[in-house]
């Protein structure tokens, strides 16, 4: 899989690790980290929490976690550890029913003059995100 995407490299055990996974977060030390990909991390990983972003351009390091399906949380480099959070999947269960006849309607008329909306906009839908407070 890896090969595919460029990205064949030190870092690429982490990948079916971090899949095989049966729980939402995967705590770890650096030294855990570095025991899955059987190389030691580069010294900006201790140094810089930006090291662990989830931004895909970030590293090749972080192409092969977002592949995996988990985002970086909790970086901690005084205490060499992180957490890997499963990424949020889509829904699962029925379909979305349509909001009510007139809803979108009502909401464009009492949020008129106070927000723009696209058109074919539904404020309703929900967005699939979650938020988590900082630990």
């Amino acid at each position: 899989m890896y090969e595919k995407m460029g990205i064949m490299s030190k870092y690429a055990p982490l990948g079916p690790f971090l899949r095989s996974r049966a729980t939402e977060e995967a705590a770890m030390t650096f030294e855990e980290v570095e025991a899955v990909i059987g190389a030691p991390l580069p010294p900006a990983a201790g140094r810089h929490a930006a090291w662990w972003s989830n931004n895909p351009s970030n590293n090749v390091m972080t192409q092969v976690w977002l592949e995996a399906g988990y985002r970086t949380e909790r970086v901690d480099l005084g205490g060499r550890k992180l957490v890997f959070r499963r990424a949020v999947k889509p829904a699962t269960g029925p379909p979305r029913t349509a909001p009510r006849p007139g809803l979108i309607a009502a909401l464009r008329g009492k949020l008129g003059g106070t927000v723009r909306m696209a058109p074919g906009f539904d404020p309703t839908a929900p967005t699939g995100e979650r938020w988590y407070a900082e630990a």
